[in-house]
């Protein structure tokens, strides 16, 4: 009976220390290092971006997940050369003095399963400013807390949950995680994977992307893009929604982000987005203004949908109409930063920028524009069309929607 009780506590004892291996990281400290100053804005190819990269890997390592880069690793090294346009074909060269190096870090659910999910979200940033930057006064560190170490975050928070599933509804899929790189220089570490998977993509059954999923507004206000990519994809996400989301969808599976090189890949995708902001792509994007439990709800809203899907097997794709080959050219800007997640009449401003026409008009945040000149604006699409109107210099009444009354001024562009 002693031996008994002997084996039994020694039993206790080695499966409380397995348990105790798997460390408990919160997505508030896993955003708060990776939008840490020490890391200095995450550029792809400098060395504050390589910190960051092993930061994630010991994060997959931690939760368990297996190494799917190159040749048993972690990561996927690429180098790239060239244009910075995300709709075209990205320069992929061989490492030289002329070229930057980014990494991929990709981690694997193996489930002995037929099919696999790929979950995503790029990790660099803009480093000290520069390209894509909207700062305009000098250097300064771009730490990205919402773009994009929010979606990281949330990636890592489903990578623990999936490895620590033991239900059921969460067995009948592989799951591959892939923190990317070079997203910001023109969906490059996507666009790199895509053309040399660590996997079979023929058995991928569907995507899954965050990116600036931080800040959660108080309306619970939700962008999901790709919903029109798979025949599932509406009904699952009304059915799942649990926590009273208001859930904007976009049909397209193009956008500025790396769900466009699977979606192009005829893979079905969906992308999940809280919305821009004043500190977009500028040294304000910082942790402390970031809204944790709403990354939890997000968190437990693609786990849900993980979960709907899981013995749908190989999702059927579907092509969508691509939005950007429909956006006209604009010879002028207002200087603001539209609302994507308004589902109202017009179109709202979310974002001032300093010195510019709607600056100068005294256009403000939160203002909806309903005119400008002759031009009806009714949603994003008539905005920009009405945009594409106007000439350099040139003088418009814009009628704008505030508190419930209409406000003309003049704008010169």
């Amino acid at each position: 009976m002693r031996a008994f009780i002997i084996l039994f506590l020694s039993t206790i004892t080695l499966f409380s220390c397995k348990e105790d291996k798997r460390k408990t990281v919160s997505m508030k400290e896993d955003v708060t290092t990776l939008a840490s100053d020490a890391f200095n804005g995450r550029r792809t190819g400098t060395e504050g971006e390589r910190q960051a990269a092993k930061y994630i890997e010991e994060r997959f390592k931690d939760i368990g997940l297996e190494p799917k880069g190159y040749k048993g690793n972690y990561t996927q090294i690429f180098s790239f050369r060239g244009s910075k346009n995300p709709h075209e074909e990205a320069e992929f060269a061989s490492k030289s003095d002329s070229t930057t190096t980014g990494a991929n870090v990709v981690g694997y659910i193996d489930n002995k399963a037929e099919t696999t999910v790929i979950i995503g979200a790029h990790y660099d940033h803009l480093g000290m400013g520069g390209e894509g930057s909207l700062h305009r006064e000098g250097k300064a560190i771009h730490n990205g807390a919402d773009d994009n170490a929010s979606g990281v975050a949330v990636m890592l928070k489903l990578a623990d949950s999936l490895v620590a599933s033991t239900s059921p509804f969460n067995n009948q899929n592989n799951y591959l995680f892939i923190a990317f790189s070079g997203e910001e220089e023109g969906l490059l570490g996507s666009n790199y994977f895509v053309k040399n998977p660590t996997i079979d993509t023929k058995k991928v059954s569907y995507m899954i992307n965050m990116d600036m999923v931080g800040r959660l507004n108080d309306e619970n206000t939700l962008a999901v893009h790709g919903v029109g990519t798979s025949p599932v994809f509406k009904q699952t996400l009304f059915a799942n929604n649990n926590s009273n989301l208001n859930i904007v969808e976009h049909e397209s599976g193009v956008g500025p982000s790396d769900h466009t090189s699977f979606y192009l890949a005829d893979i079905p995708v969906l992308h999940f987005f809280t919305g821009q902001h004043e500190d977009y792509h500028k040294p304000g994007d910082d942790a402390e203004k970031l809204n944790y439990e709403g990354m939890q709800k997000i968190s437990d809203y693609i786990f849900a949908i993980i979960s709907d899907l899981n013995d749908n097997g190989l999702l059927a794709f579907k092509k969508t109409k691509n939005e950007s080959e429909v956006v006209p050219d604009f010879k002028v800007t207002l200087g603001v930063v539209p609302d994507y997640l308004f589902d109202g009449e017009g179109m709202r401003i979310d974002g001032i920028s300093e010195d510019r026409p709607a600056q100068k008009a005294g256009l403000q945040k939160g203002d909806i524009v309903k005119k400008m000149g002759e031009h009806e604006v009714t949603d994003m699409m008539s905005y920009m069309k009405s945009l594409s109107k106007f000439e350099k210099g040139q003088t418009a009444t814009v009628t704008v929607k505030r508190e419930g009354k209409l406000i003309k001024t003049d704008v010169t562009f």
